[in-house]
């Protein structure tokens, strides 16, 4: 799709203004094979290698004493007069024997992508914000006659109040993708639910702005919506699960940092030039 113009919103929902210089970055095309590795790379970096002591298990005198005793060929602890005289060790069958195949810290279990490649996954990912077909199929529920990219004025980094914020996307049109996410938070199965990670959340709205102090106050209780500083835009952020098109909404602010905004300069995220 490409763009002509960008419209800039009040916080009642009206056009107050039209951006007619587009950033270069939403020129960029779907590339939905990069953004999966570049998905991966970061969700996988944040991984922490784990494994067992290579000598678990095998710290004893265990030996097996071979044929013609009548008994199995187990390991078995040396000595007598003893408890654990004669009782089976080090064998993987055995009680306090070692695991076979047990993990190792070796395992490569972080994916790799090259950096512009990276580069290349973000800035499409950035692009796919303003594409309505891409935006639907992640399941956001999008009012008629919105126009992508959604770019509000810069009142909205001032917001610090919850339900202040809830009356902005109302007179948007966008609070029903926060209520589709609120219906969607389900207890997770498993142990996970008494490890820190009880609920599951759908993702809802993202908010791109300049300055995030504020409003982050007011979103942190809204279901499944993120903010983020444009300086720090992430894959994780524009395309969970590795799918792009999340519902976004750009401070005029942010969008101006587009403007200076150069591909080659994308790096971990956005980096101005």
């Amino acid at each position: 799709m490409s763009i002509t113009k960008i419209k800039v919103l009040s916080l009642k929902g009206e056009s107050i203004e039209e951006l007619k210089t587009i950033p270069e970055v939403f020129t960029v095309g779907y590339r939905p094979d990069l953004i999966k590795r570049a998905f991966l790379a970061a969700l996988t970096a944040s991984r922490q290698a784990q494994g067992r002591d290579p000598m678990a298990g095998k710290r004893t005198t265990a030996l097996s004493w071979g044929v013609g005793y009548g008994i199995a060929r187990v390991p078995r602890v040396k000595g007598s007069g003893y408890p654990e005289a004669s009782a089976g060790a080090f064998a993987p069958m055995t009680v306090g024997g070692y695991k076979v195949k047990a993990p190792k810290t070796e395992k490569i279990i972080r994916e790799r992508i090259n950096k512009k490649e990276r580069r290349i996954a973000i800035a499409s990912a950035i692009a796919a914000t303003s594409e309505p077909k891409l935006v639907e199929s992640r399941g956001h529920i999008l009012p008629k006659n919105i126009e992508l990219p959604i770019v509000v004025e810069d009142n909205i980094e001032n917001i610090e109040k919850t339900s202040e914020l809830i009356n902005v996307l109302k007179a948007l049109g966008l609070y029903d993708d926060v209520i589709r996410a609120k219906d969607k938070v389900k207890i997770r199965a498993g142990k996970g639910k008494r490890r820190g990670r009880r609920y599951k959340e759908a993702k809802s709205l993202l908010i791109v702005v300049n300055k995030s102090e504020k409003i982050i106050k007011a979103a942190r209780n809204l279901p499944g919506v993120d903010v983020v500083n444009v300086r720090r835009l992430s894959i994780l952020d524009l395309a969970p699960g590795g799918k792009a098109g999340r519902l976004t909404i750009w401070s005029k602010s942010a969008i101006n940092m587009l403007m200076n905004f150069k591909l080659q300069y994308a790096y971990a995220g956005l980096e101005v030039a």
